[in-house]
């Protein structure tokens, strides 16, 4: 069982940056592919970006790509989302989650992650 947490969200103004952090509470969160995405309201969640265990392969939606940025830090058992540019429309929860896949095909299905955090606010002024 592994346990995720975010943090990092707030109100921000257009054109401004927030980093957003998932800290895990397993010892091995090199053992799992983490992705992060996001609902607004009256949407379906949609993937973010995801990153494989060691962090030499990331993805990212057409939609944030060139401003977010996915890292990780295994020894601190944490991933980051940073985020410039950002946008009204990038207004929603965020919320990272784990996969043990024993591959990274997909990253982006919401189907290949076994554990979720509870979200993070985050919220672009125009």
């Amino acid at each position: 069982q592994v346990q995720l947490v975010e943090s990092g969200g707030g109100l921000v103004q257009s054109g401004g940056s927030l980093r957003l952090s998932c800290a895990a509470s397993a010892r091995t969160l090199s053992s799992y592919i983490m992705g992060w995405f996001r609902q607004a309201p009256g949407k379906e969640r949609e993937f973010v970006a995801s990153i494989t265990r060691r962090g030499v392969t990331t993805d990212y939606a057409n939609s944030v790509k060139g401003r977010f940025t996915i890292s990780r830090d295994n020894a601190k058992n944490t991933v980051y989302l940073q985020m410039n540019k950002l946008k009204s429309e990038d207004t929603a929860v965020y919320s990272c989650a784990a996969s043990s896949a024993y591959d990274y095909r997909d990253p982006q299905s919401q189907e290949k992650y076994d554990y979720w955090g509870q979200g993070t606010q985050v919220t672009v002024s125009s």
